[in-house]
């Protein structure tokens, strides 16, 4: 289901550019992935507070409101406010439930880019939200009941991929949709950022849906914001054109308030400044920046789902007994065979004549509840690290790591499997003291 959300049927042809709509006439589609009950659950067992897991909403009228209380969102005033014809939006789903957790930590490595999740529950007969567009790539999976849902294109080319969400519009500001449709549970639809879209219940059902978004701040304009300041510092440290001071008079026939003149003065200097640009391409570090992209990345990530705990630090039988510790010593050995925890759990980043190892295991499923995680690798380790990263899936022998002595393979095993980042093929390799 998780790689079908992303490679959907002529995904090529409709990524950032059209809406699509799969229907599958499968209620069960999605079921286990999330429910009503679930919902019920994670209120009665967790402290989920309002305007933070979670919103209530209307709009009537023409009229969006949000009808958050302070403090804990309780049962009992919570399903009043549903009663009342109240939408609830649960903000960030994957924080209380393993299975969202688990399909959203698949998906942020197959888009490279944050992947996020709402779940919205909306009672029959109303609409929660007004017409809007977002700054996300949005997947819409239909968990229970129907929704109708309209879609509108971009109102202009300057909304098309647009780096932030709009604001709330008017019917009479968005023109006719391009797609008017009813999901039903199984469901599937898709429309980039930048398309307009409301939903609204219909008489006879509720509607339950998660909306599963990337791609916020993820073009080649945001690369670009981390690449050219490099570029830029290089290329003044090494390049004396660079350094070259502006000419006396600039202030005289440059600027808004000279920018109709007709003086030559302006020609050259406009050259001058284009000669410059067309020259900062080859002091560009691109490596270097798509590192900085990587870094935000893995911060924002969740961390990964464990589902080979027993071969790891995580599984380790480690336990207070008969008044001593037990089960503390890690048997790693030069036939022990060990892999990543997962394919994007960890990367190499370089920064000047530092190479910091970052990953995401000891991320929280709270957005950025954690500092961003690394390890500043040493020298004898940076090879070995960097085999092991496109090892994967494949496991490999401790013996196999490209380090100059075993002393160093060890270590850097030993490492990584107390940092959790590693497993080993076997759960018996862990001794017992």
């Amino acid at each position: 289901h998780t790689l079908e959300v992303l490679f959907f049927p002529h995904y090529r042809e409709n990524w950032e550019k059209k809406p699509i709509l799969i229907q599958r006439q499968n209620p069960d589609y999605y079921k286990g992935l999330f429910s009503t009950a679930e919902f019920d659950c994670i209120l009665r067992n967790n402290d989920v507070q309002y305007g933070v897991n979670l919103d209530v909403t209307s709009y009537t009228n023409g009229k969006r409101e949000t009808h958050n209380p302070p403090g804990r969102a309780l049962p009992y005033t919570l399903w009043d406010f549903y009663e009342s014809g109240c939408s609830l939006r649960m903000l960030n789903p994957q924080a209380f439930s393993s299975t969202v957790w688990q399909v959203l930590s698949i998906l942020q490595e197959k888009f490279g880019s944050m992947a996020g999740a709402n779940v919205y529950l909306t009672p029959a007969r109303t609409q929660g939200f007004a017409p809007h567009y977002d700054d996300i790539e949005a997947f819409i999976l239909q968990l229970e009941g129907k929704k109708h849902w309209r879609v509108y294109n971009p109102r202009s080319e300057d909304e098309v991929l647009p780096l932030v969400s709009s604001p709330n519009f008017s019917q009479d500001e968005i023109g006719q949709p391009i797609m008017d449709v009813v999901l039903e549970a199984g469901d599937l639809l898709y429309f980039p950022r930048g398309f307009i879209h409301q939903d609204d219940c219909l008489p006879d059902t509720h509607s339950l849906h998660l909306t599963v978004s990337s791609f916020q701040r993820n073009s080649w304009g945001d690369l670009l914001l981390k690449l050219m300041p490099a570029a830029l510092e290089t290329a003044m440290e090494e390049d004396v054109e660079f350094r070259k001071g502006l000419p006396l008079d600039y202030l005289q026939f440059m600027g808004v308030q000279n920018s109709e003149k007709e003086d030559p003065r302006r020609d050259k200097f406009i050259a001058c400044v284009e000669g410059l640009m067309k020259k900062l391409v080859d002091y560009a570090p691109v490596d270097a920046a798509v590192d900085q992209k990587a870094k935000d990345f893995l911060h924002d990530c969740l961390p990964p789902v464990l589902s080979e705990k027993a071969s790891s630090v995580y599984g380790a039988p480690a336990r207070w007994g008969d008044g001593e510790a037990l089960g503390v010593t890690v048997q790693l050995k030069g036939q022990t065979q060990i892999r990543l925890l997962g394919a994007g759990a960890a990367r190499l980043c370089g920064d000047g004549d530092t190479v910091t190892l970052f990953y995401t295991t000891e991320n929280s499923r709270v957005y950025h509840k954690e500092e961003p995680k690394s390890i500043e690798m040493k020298a004898e380790h940076i090879d070995a690290m960097e085999f092991l990263i496109h090892s994967y899936p494949k496991f490999v022998s401790v013996a196999c790591l490209p380090c100059e002595t075993v002393e160093a393979k060890m270590s850097l095993a030993e490492l990584l499997f107390e940092k959790g980042l590693i497993h080993t093929y076997c759960s018996f390799l862990v001794q017992v003291n």
